[in-house]
């Protein structure tokens, strides 16, 4: 790596350590991820013809993952539209290698369809049914045994019961110095009775209480702050969890 390179790298690495003690930079960010919720800001983005569901700048930093880890697998849980699963895939078809493997307990007919339909399905596989049934679970180990390197996705029912379900019978499959990376752990940080419709998560009841829960149990993973100074604006504030052995 030549010096002008090095210095880059580190010049970079120095704003985003500073974006964390950047108290109106902090600020914004809040208030930019409390108004974009509330208008259902990430429905507005597709992936090359399907809906994402996913907020550009988490968008952003999974490609950068992905390009640098180069998965052979990724376990998605929660298809909905399937543009993730797409996204994901397309960035494995530019490296070369590589399969998802999502999971969904309702993949709707017409989603299906459309994802089966897609060019990029030829990385793709799905498996329907709920991601904490001993079914679903043995599938995927399955699908994940001789792997080097998987990272692992949580995206489904957002209660902190299930999330920490999902975290203990998935993250163990991540490979050290991989990533599992738990959306919507923003609904600890949005205002209480921030969403008009009733849901079954809210405020104590989430992913990122699942997340905290978790990473006391397996001191194999910690929260990538770094992520979260980088980005600032994100579904997923301290779910990107990276396992270091």
């Amino acid at each position: 790596m030549s010096d002008p390179v090095k210095a880059f790298i580190e010049e970079r690495k120095q704003r985003i350590d500073a974006n964390g003690n950047n108290e109106e930079l902090q600020a914004a960010a809040k208030a930019f991820n409390d108004a974009s919720n509330k208008s259902q800001y990430s429905y507005n983005f597709s992936w090359m013809g399907r809906p994402i569901i996913q907020y550009p700048q988490d968008m952003i930093a999974m490609q950068e993952l992905i390009w640098e880890l180069k998965p052979d697998l990724i376990i998605e849980t929660g298809i909905a539209h399937g543009g993730s699963l797409i996204f994901y895939a397309s960035l494995m078809e530019l490296i070369g290698k590589g399969e998802v493997l999502g999971i969904d307990i309702d993949i709707r007919a017409h989603n299906r369809k459309e994802i089966e339909a897609h060019p990029m399905m030829k990385r793709i596989r799905m498996l329907e049914g709920s991601a904490v049934s001993d079914e679903i679970a043995a599938q995927v180990r399955q699908a994940a045994e001789g792997k080097q390197t998987v990272m692992v996705l949580l995206d489904s029912n957002h209660t902190h019961e299930h999330v920490l379900r999902e975290l203990e019978l998935y993250a163990p499959l991540v490979t050290p110095g991989s990533y599992c990376v738990v959306f919507d752990t923003i609904v600890e940080k949005l205002p209480e009775n921030y969403f008009k419709e009733s849901r079954p998560w809210g405020v104590g009841n989430n992913p990122l209480t699942a997340v905290y829960e978790y990473v006391k149990q397996d001191p194999r993973f910690v929260i990538d702050t770094a992520i979260d100074n980088k980005l600032l604006i994100s579904v997923a504030p301290s779910g990107y969890l990276k396992r270091i052995k």
